[in-house]
């Protein structure tokens, strides 16, 4: 070994496969000098044989600071900023105020660590969705971390069950009386929305130019903004919601460009907040089970399941990237089951009467 004083420091140097290393190791003492020597010769010589230093692992409140957040912004926090700010961002909080889950590092977080988690939150007396919401959040974060290289394999994170879903579908009855009892101003969209099946989100972000008078028998209407990939599809407009937008358009003077809905917000048209109290007011005029403004898309969904649609049509037009996804959508009436299962009964009558006089006749053989 090479060891060489440089005024009061160490220095070593030595050869490695023909090429001179010489380092100051900034020690003055000799024997600490000759282990860093040493451990720079072992680690040239794993690189060599592949093996590598192993990288040291990321806590999980570094890994969200660093990595995941930056991400979460630039993907959504322009294209999606509900996705962004109801779903990444309060799941991050979540994460990060849990400080026994956030001081652990990336390869520490098993499914017994996210099992604690949503214990934690479910004992500051948060519903089963809320916590659901933070451990998709969570599950989301693992996943990433295993495409990214920070992980070698992400744990099992199981939701909780008894989650309620928005099943509430609204009738004709109460559809009526609620568009009645609405503004001028929600009555448009919230007819907008259940004629097309729009998220509420896709429908404010709705601009003139998106909106086409001459296709089709009443016109289209082009999302260009949703969730997915998928969320970009063009919509026929029914009769209604033509003479809605036109009378709009005309309105404000047949502009060629810009937002359908604008409103003096950050994003220059209405958002979820611009229509709560017109929508609670509502609500209260009409006398009707209170639902929010994201079950119009479950009830148009529904409407056009039962009217036969078929599922891949249905996912098309509702913009989801799976059949699957439709289905969660879709929430037959209890007249609609009862209307199949009374022509399946009646189905099953005929071959029964079939399959009686079939029965009969070799009994009738045998008797002669």
């Amino acid at each position: 070994m090479s060891i060489f004083k440089r005024g009061r420091i160490y220095w070593y140097k030595f050869t490695f496969n023909g090429k001179a290393v010489r380092e100051s190791t900034r020690q003055t003492n000799q024997h600490t000098a000759r282990d860093m020597e040493s451990a720079h010769r072992t680690s040239l010589a794993k690189g060599e044989v592949g093996i590598r230093e192993r990288k040291p692992v990321m806590t999980l409140a570094q890994f969200c600071d660093d990595r995941f957040e930056p991400w979460a912004r630039a993907t959504f926090g322009k294209s999606s900023p509900k996705t962004w700010l109801d779903f990444y961002r309060v799941g991050l909080r979540a994460i990060r105020n849990c400080k026994s889950l956030a001081g652990l590092r990336l390869d520490e977080i098993t499914s017994e660590r996210a099992a604690e988690f949503a214990a934690y939150r479910q004992s500051q007396g948060l519903q089963v969705s809320t916590v659901n919401s933070s451990l998709r959040v969570l599950r989301r974060m693992l996943r990433l971390a295993v495409e990214w290289g920070e992980l070698q394999s992400a744990p099992t994170i199981k939701r909780l069950p008894g989650e309620r879903h928005r099943e509430h579908v609204v009738s004709y009855d109460e559809e009526a009386r609620y568009l009645s009892a609405g503004s001028e101003f929600l009555s448009s969209i919230a007819t907008v929305l259940v004629d097309t099946g729009m998220r509420p989100e896709e429908c404010y972000r709705l601009r003139w130019e998106s909106i086409a008078w001459v296709n089709g028998r009443n016109g289209t209407l082009l999302v260009t903004h949703g969730k997915t990939a998928a969320a970009r599809r063009m919509l026929p407009m029914t009769p209604r919601v033509r003479m809605i937008l036109e009378s709009r358009w005309e309105r404000v003077g047949r502009p060629l460009e810009g937002w359908t809905w604008p409103a003096p917000t950050l994003s220059g048209h209405i958002e979820p907040s611009s229509l709560k109290k017109q929508h609670r007011k509502a609500l209260r005029l009409a006398g009707v089970r209170p639902f929010v403004l994201y079950s119009l898309r479950h009830t148009f969904l529904t409407r056009l399941g039962e009217s036969g649609c078929d599922a891949w049509t249905l996912a098309r037009i509702a913009g989801h990237s799976s059949v699957a996804i439709s289905s969660r959508y879709v929430h037959p009436s209890e007249e609609a089951v009862l209307s199949a299962m009374s022509r399946l009964g009646g189905h099953k009558i005929g071959h029964s009467a079939e399959i009686a006089d079939g029965d009969r006749a070799p009994n009738a053989l045998l008797s002669i």
